[in-house]
């Protein structure tokens, strides 16, 4: 695979993302970033078997890694929150961006803004077949972006009834002795 995922997804607005994002999006074969995060998971009662669906961490401050696989298929990340676990995999199709995340995959549009990678949620499917409501997905805010020369990350999720889901945010810097 020559050109990047992200790359294939944002088309020409990738050259304008700051320099933390093209690298951290320009995986050849596999790269592992490192650094901290914040997991704060809602109260209401809903949100531990929705977290359970999605393979979400739970409310924690930990270190954080992410491992990125490339393949023929995307990309797979591999990422620890601590001791929690949470793989997805990432593909495009028609210019739009998919992630398998537990049960739950979703369709997210892409865009650049100041250097920062944007990301909306356009559908979304239970097991990959039950479509979920759009309207669910309207309070979905995630934004990538490089801050003190560091990669930053921002989750933050809210649904109908439910409130907050789960926000998780943090930096990640590349591990030196990755390949």
């Amino acid at each position: 695979m020559n050109v990047p995922l992200f790359a294939q997804v944002l088309g020409s607005a990738f050259e304008q993302l700051s320099p933390q994002l093209r690298a951290l999006h320009s995986v050849r074969d596999r790269q592992r970033w490192s650094g901290q995060g914040d997991v704060m998971r809602g109260s209401h009662w809903l949100v531990a078997p929705c977290a359970w669906l999605a393979r979400l961490p739970p409310t924690s401050t930990v270190p954080v890694a992410v491992e990125f696989v490339v393949d023929a298929d995307g990309e797979c990340w591999r990422r620890r929150f601590g001791p929690a676990r949470m793989h997805s995999r990432l593909w495009q199709r028609g210019g739009r961006l998919f992630e398998q995340l537990g049960a739950v995959r979703f369709r997210f549009g892409l865009s650049e803004s100041a250097g920062q990678i944007l990301w909306r949620v356009e559908r979304a499917w239970a097991f990959g077949l039950l479509p979920l409501p759009a309207r669910w997905f309207a309070q979905v805010h995630c934004r990538e972006r490089e801050q003190a020369g560091r990669y930053e990350f921002l989750v933050d999720v809210s649904m109908p009834l439910i409130g907050r889901l789960i926000r998780y945010e943090g930096w990640l810097l590349p591990d030196t002795d990755a390949h």
